[in-house]
């Protein structure tokens, strides 16, 4: 992917925006692990704990990309990503109670660093992996998506959190943005080439097929969330 192309900029706002709809527990981590802290000592905790989550998931996404050249793990991870975008949807599994359940309030300087570095590596599994596939390998995207969505996450965290709540539109467009992101690792997978070829040589057919299977993942994902609140409201 050539840099700064009309594809470079549309697969760099997909993984910032993959970021900050994914971003609520990531500002949690943050919050639970420095409240304890004198508030001198908060924001230089938060400053380089967050440092320290930009390397280590960075590592984590470059590794990603890697093994997804593995033939059939492409196949698997836009799969995985299907089921974290229906996850997403779900209002019953909020992130608060994941939150508290991972993040105890650390009691040193260090030890919040500790904290929030680990518990986001932990709880940014689906982060990494929606990234790496929007990358499309393109290690200078998971670079800058990273050091661009990262630090607005956590000093923003508040904003990102309260735009959500106020629109939650924004919740089903991230959940799209992701459904339509693992449709193309699905479809991108060397081993299903003879069906969806590639991006750089795919006939018509080829081209039709990797559209309808994007557009069929995204109002699956849609359309199961939609299916699932009528379920659960109750008669009458």
């Amino acid at each position: 992917m050539d840099l700064f192309s009309a594809g470079w900029w549309s697969a760099l706002l997909a993984i910032v925006l993959i970021d900050l709809v994914l971003a609520g527990d990531n500002a949690i981590v943050i919050a639970l692990a420095a409240r304890t802290l004198p508030s001198a000592l908060q924001r230089r905790a938060i400053v380089w704990g967050t440092v320290g989550a930009i390397v280590v998931r960075s590592a984590m996404t470059v590794g990603v990309v890697w093994l997804l050249r593995i033939p059939g793990l492409m196949a698997v991870g836009g799969l995985g990503l299907l089921w974290i975008a229906y996850q997403l949807l779900d209002d019953d599994e909020g992130t608060d109670d994941e939150g508290q359940a991972l993040v105890k309030p650390a009691q040193t300087f260090a030890g919040a660093i500790r904290t929030i570095v680990v518990a986001d590596a932990l709880m940014g599994i689906d982060n990494v992996l929606g990234v790496a596939g929007a990358a499309h390998g393109a290690i200078d995207l998971v670079i800058v998506g990273l050091l661009i969505s990262v630090p607005i996450v956590v000093f923003g965290s508040s904003v990102v959190l309260k735009l959500v709540e106020r629109f939650p539109v924004i919740i089903h467009l991230g959940a799209a943005v992701l459904a339509w992101t693992g449709a193309h690792m699905v479809a991108g997978e060397p081993l299903l080439a003879p069906w969806f070829g590639n991006a750089q040589a795919a006939t018509t057919g080829q081209t039709a097929a990797r559209w309808g299977l994007g557009v069929l993942c995204v109002a699956g994902v849609l359309g199961l969330d939609l299916w699932r609140r009528r379920r659960s409201k109750p008669a009458g």
